[in-house]
């Protein structure tokens, strides 16, 4: 062990004599790419008998990293890198040339609307610090659509996309503190899990079906002090989960007896997840946040979302905002409330809506008749359980087809992989199936487990 750790600290690069200076190398190594997301650090002992120093030195120096989520503690499984560390790291390897990426979570270019012509209509003078953070026709916009939908529209914000509303929401919350519990679903969205690791909060997490999030393991994570509830009602990814009328009674009923947890529900594909809008927000809520970004139906280059909340937590995020980038440009949201009111990008999402609807309809088909059970009512992405990913997403590769292996997504649940169908016809469905079906059948000799 004492060998192999040494020869550990020497090729990442692990080096130092202060803790800030062992801390700092393990920082820089996982920033370059040397020590990769899930991989084990030497024992505290052995690294600072490697190293030459104390004990005490290394421990500091491991409290340090953990204390800004970038090393976990497993107990007998050792000290890790998490697996989703707050850095800038090295961009995956691209997708090899004439691999068909399924693996990009992106909406169809083709069924995004146009900017040219809206950049030519809309005013884009000048705004000045001082002057109202929040565009009022976008806000008018955003008002008609959250009550159209039966979500209080009397107060709302502006924010950069789901995933800063959701940051805002929890950074700004007075009754959260580093180390709390944020009921999440399971399988989720990585970039959600990313930021709880960042804010060094824990996830708690909850099981899901077709329906969304299952009532005992939302009561048992509530029961167990989750502070924070974040719900996906439509297009969840990655396995395109949402919202029905049985299912929301369930869950509103927990949510009354727990008034103090703080809903969150990230609305991130809208009006092209081909399922109505449905949400978990009564008048009586206490706490909620509702978000609906503007990603996936317009475009992500536009970066923003439309957020609705009791007054309270909508004016704790506004608030926390003007600490930082204060706000979204005008720019932006004049672009989107130009967009919101053209009957043309209307029509353009109602199409989308139902192209996506169509392309998973084929690849569910597909996989269906070949025996492949997989999920994906809504969205953009279809969700495949299988016993290997890594078997899975080689053998896809090498026929010419990159799938996201489910690790990123998952906390507790079973392995899986998530192929996104944004811009897949249903001449190529029937293909794909094949090679995925292929994938779950055991390699030829193998003895059965």
């Amino acid at each position: 062990m004492y060998q192999y750790d040494r020869r550990m600290a020497r090729v990442s690069g692990i080096k130092g004599k202060r803790a800030s200076e062992i801390a700092s190398s393990i920082e820089e190594a996982v920033r370059v790419g040397r020590l990769q997301p899930g991989e084990r650090l030497p024992a505290v002992r052995d690294l600072a008998s490697t190293l030459g120093v104390s004990p005490a030195t290394v421990a500091s120096a491991y409290r340090v990293l953990q204390n800004r989520a970038l090393i976990i503690s497993r107990g007998r499984k050792g000290t890790l890198i998490s697996e989703r560390p707050p850095l800038a790291m090295p961009l995956p390897a691209s997708v090899p040339e004439g691999v068909r990426n399924l693996a990009h979570g992106n909406p169809d270019p083709d069924l995004l609307p146009p900017l040219d012509p809206v950049l030519r209509r809309i005013d884009i003078g000048p705004r000045l610090y001082g002057e109202a953070v929040n565009d009022p026709s976008l806000i008018e916009a955003a008002r008609a659509l959250f009550e159209s939908e039966g979500i209080s529209g009397e107060h709302i914000t502006v924010v950069a996309g789901a995933l800063e509303g959701i940051e805002l929401a929890l950074e700004s919350h007075p009754r959260l503190r580093y180390g709390d519990k944020i009921a999440v679903e399971d399988p989720c969205f990585p970039g959600v899990l990313d930021l709880l690791g960042a804010l060094r909060l824990v996830t708690e997490p909850v099981r899901i079906d077709d329906m969304g999030a299952l009532p005992t393991d939302v009561d048992k994570a509530l029961r167990a002090g989750a502070r924070a509830l974040i719900i996906t009602p439509r297009a969840q990814s990655p396995t395109g989960a949402a919202l029905e009328d049985r299912r929301v009674r369930e869950l509103r009923k927990l949510l009354r007896e727990h008034p103090e947890v703080l809903l969150i529900e990230d609305d991130h594909a809208g009006p092209v997840a081909g399922h109505g809008a449905l949400t978990l927000v009564t008048p009586e809520s206490p706490q909620w946040v509702v978000i609906r970004s503007a990603n996936k139906s317009l475009g992500p280059d536009l970066r923003l979302g439309l957020l609705a909340g009791d007054a309270a937590s909508v004016a704790r995020i506004e608030g926390r905002r003007l600490l930082g980038p204060g706000w979204v440009s005008h720019i932006q949201q004049r672009i989107v409330a130009s967009l919101l009111s053209d009957r043309g990008t209307q029509r353009l999402l109602r199409k989308a809506a139902d192209t996506y609807a169509a392309r998973r309809g084929a690849m569910l088909g597909a996989l269906a008749d070949r025996g492949v059970r997989a999920h994906g009512k809504t969205g953009l992405n279809v969700w495949v359980p299988v016993a290997d990913e890594q078997r899975s997403v080689q053998m896809l590769m090498e026929a010419g087809y990159a799938v996201r292996a489910g690790e990123r997504f998952r906390i507790a649940t079973p392995p899986g992989i998530r192929m996104t169908i944004s811009t897949v016809s249903p001449d190529e469905a029937d293909a794909i199936a094949g090679v995925v079906a292929g994938s779950l059948r055991p390699e030829r000799g193998a003895r059965p487990a």
